[in-house]
């Protein structure tokens, strides 16, 4: 079989929940980071062999298959075809995997893979009566933006609660403290606040039009551990998970150009060498990225020792530090050292592409080098993939 590689990455900045991106429907979004993919690359579109894309909700205007509807919406011939995959937060890297499948299997060349989230324009839903004529009542009314909803009731109870409930679960039972958690999201904003001021992210942003921004909207500047400590805690009276060691609700998009080794002129950034994912149980979702990590790892033929720079999704601090505890062998220094989704944003669909990225984007500056892009997912599971230059 052919290696996979990836040749470009592009991301939109991240809006907040409400924010400048709150009026741009998820189509346009996924639209606009293909159309920048190809052009970047002046790539001719019709030949890309599909477009995989990534979107956790798909409830409102992005119920359709966005992925085909991003790409008709971008100017792509209708050749070419699209499918939409959900494994909630880490669609895109689901997305990019499948893409990496069917490149190493000859099946396609070149896919244009990634991912897509507003979640500011998710709807609200309503269940519909089984029954043609109901009685009258009350239906409940559902928020799709994030969270469970709709529960089969054949569930175990322990197994459905919100994830903030899961990240405090996590806390308490690894014993992270509340100052620990703070400290680590002022890192976050702090980091990312610098490598923005450096350009670090230049190479990778494509901008919405009309809606241009200077940087992801969620990052803080400013932020300490102080302020952070007179937030109240969201989950429990006494608990140690609050907005300021969450990561927020947002809208965005991103885009991976997935091809084999000398599919295109342009000199790849980083290989597909290993991926893996692990289920846990529902609430005990913040750890699944321990052993996914550790199995992509085992299965490129790496260890923790070879690694020089991890991209792990925070979802939660609680989330990130019990992870960093499960990789003993890792230097804390190398894990997301531009920042992470406390400071930059977790638009579901779309985070997964930015952190895979993002890494693959570093491994160039770089030179060379081995990455791990880890992220955990609700419901219990956890995806981790690879790369190397």
């Amino acid at each position: 079989m052919t290696g996979a590689y990836i040749y470009d990455a592009v991301r939109t900045p991240f809006g907040r929940a409400g924010g400048a991106l709150a009026g741009v429907r998820p189509d346009d979004l996924a639209a606009v980071v293909m159309r920048a993919t190809v052009e970047r690359g002046g790539i001719d579109p019709a030949r890309i062999d599909d477009v995989i894309f990534g979107d956790a909700n798909q409830a409102g205007e992005d119920n359709r298959n966005v992925a085909r509807f991003g790409a008709l919406l971008a100017g792509f011939p209708t050749t070419v075809t699209g499918t939409t995959v959900n494994r909630l937060c880490a669609s895109s890297i689901e997305a990019v995997v499948q893409a990496a499948r069917a490149v190493e299997t000859g099946d396609a060349g070149i896919v244009l893979a990634g991912g897509v989230e507003s979640m500011s324009r998710a709807p609200f839903v309503v269940e519909k009566s089984p029954k043609p004529w109901p009685a009258a009542g009350n239906p409940t009314m559902w928020n799709t933006s994030i969270g469970w909803r709709m529960v089969n009731p054949a569930l175990p109870a322990h197994w459905t609660i919100s994830n903030g409930e899961s990240a405090e679960q996590i806390a308490r039972e690894w014993g992270i403290t509340r100052d620990a958690q703070d400290a680590f999201a002022v890192r976050s904003h702090e980091r990312a606040a610098a490598a923005w001021a450096a350009g670090v992210f230049a190479d990778e942003i494509v901008q919405v039009p009309g809606v241009e921004l200077a940087r992801d909207e969620g990052i803080r500047d400013g932020s300490t551990v102080e302020k952070l400590a007179a937030l109240r805690p969201l989950f429990a009276a006494e608990g140690t998970v609050t907005a300021g060691n969450s990561s927020s609700i947002n809208d965005g998009a991103s885009a991976v150009l997935v091809g084999g080794e000398g599919a295109l002129d342009a000199e790849p950034l980083a290989r597909i060498t290993g991926r893996a994912a692990h289920g846990v149980d529902p609430d005990r979702f913040p750890i699944a990225p321990i052993e996914a990590a550790n199995r992509a790892l085992e299965r490129a033929g790496r260890t923790w020792a070879e690694v020089d720079v991890v991209e792990l999704n925070e979802a939660f601090a609680s989330q990130s530090l019990a992870c960093l505890a499960g990789w003993p062998d890792l230097d804390p220094e190398r894990l997301n050292v531009h920042g992470g989704a406390l400071a930059i944003g977790h638009p579901l669909g779309a985070s997964g592409g930015r952190i895979i990225g993002h890494a693959a984007h570093e491994l160039r500056r770089r030179g060379s080098g081995v990455a791990v892009v880890a992220i955990c997912i609700g419901v219990g599971q956890g995806l981790a993939v690879v790369l190397e230059r």
